[in-house]
């Protein structure tokens, strides 16, 4: 993977990160219905995980050595 692609990786963790927070709160605080909060629970929670996986993808895998 090249560096750029490293970059835009991380980018998309950062932001499903930012949009993961976004959603669990929008569910615990303005949300009524028991299935929309957890199906935003849900959704929040696959990307927080994706957002995991990506950093320790990206943290452990190193700089790619380019000059």
């Amino acid at each position: 993977m090249s560096s750029l692609d490293k970059m835009w990786l991380s980018f998309y963790a950062i932001g499903a990160m930012f949009l993961c927070m976004f959603l669990i709160n929008f569910s615990r605080n303005k949300l009524q219905n028991k299935l929309l909060k957890f199906v935003f629970s849900l959704v929040a929670w696959l990307l927080l995980i994706f957002s995991f996986l990506s950093i320790i993808y990206l943290v452990f895998n190193g700089p790619t050595g380019g000059a």
